[in-house]
């Protein structure tokens, strides 16, 4: 019986990411969790140790634009701002750490796949990697040019008055959400070289529900130690998503 089979596709995007969790460990898969994991450990780890270790000058700076008439929420904004901070640098962390790790991810939501669906993919390990490997960059940088102008207007609302404190936290969580769950989700379309416009339209049949996984992940992304294993778990969670959800509406059985 397939994993689909065994499931009743339940909707929520936090079930898929519990599933990550779960799937990570799965006989068979974990030695495919060993190389994202690792990328992920060091990439992230020393991002994050830097990030840390500025943030008691880039802090007081960001604050230096909360307008006279908003000092009183001063003890309000000044978490906000450092949430905001990490948000920000916590995705800019994992794209540079997804770009390396690519195939890698791609590999390990391959063979999930098949391993859930008893149906293993054709040209499948290293090799069949190692000959897509082109297509996976081009992929990659496909998503930056959908990721960066979007981005580059968020941040500039940082810096205006009042709004960068405010409202700017809230619009990059909600944008930051979406791309992860573009991120991860699009390893297994793209094993089955679905396009990007058509998984981007595939996905916002269920918006609400990938926005839930993307936040999860970036939650998790801001937390110390949860957030150095984090990749393979949104991998695997995606992958799962991608069987119960949107395997049959693209692959013909």
């Amino acid at each position: 019986m397939s994993y689909s089979q065994q499931t009743s596709r339940p909707a929520s995007g936090v079930h898929y990411f519990a599933e990550g969790w779960r799937l990570i460990s799965r006989p068979g898969i974990k030695r495919y969790v060993v190389l994202p994991l690792l990328v992920n450990v060091l990439l992230m780890g020393s991002a994050f140790w830097w990030l840390f270790s500025k943030l008691g000058d880039w802090i007081p700076l960001m604050m230096g634009y909360v307008p006279d008439w908003l000092q009183w929420l001063s003890y309000i904004l000044w978490p906000i701002t450092v949430i905001s901070v990490v948000l920000v640098a916590g995705y800019l962390f994992s794209t540079i750490t997804n770009l390396i790790a690519a195939p890698f991810c791609g590999l390990l939501a391959e063979q999930l796949e098949g391993s859930l669906t008893g149906k293993p993919l054709p040209d499948t390990g290293i090799f069949g990697v190692v000959k897509d490997l082109p297509r996976i960059m081009a992929r990659e940088w496909r998503k930056l040019a959908y990721y960066l102008p979007r981005a580059i207007v968020l941040f500039m609302l940082y810096f205006v008055p009042g709004v960068g404190q405010t409202i700017a936290p809230v619009l990059w969580f909600l944008f930051s959400a979406w791309m992860l769950a573009i991120q991860y989700c699009d390893y297994p379309f793209d094993n089955h070289k679905v396009s990007f416009a058509d998984m981007r339209r595939a996905l916002r049949q269920h918006k609400t529900h990938n926005l839930q996984f993307g936040a999860l992940v970036s939650l998790f992304t801001m937390i110390p130690i949860l957030n150095l294993v984090i990749l393979p778990v949104a991998v695997c969670g995606a992958t799962a998503m991608w069987v119960d959800r949107y395997r049959g509406q693209f692959v013909q059985h």
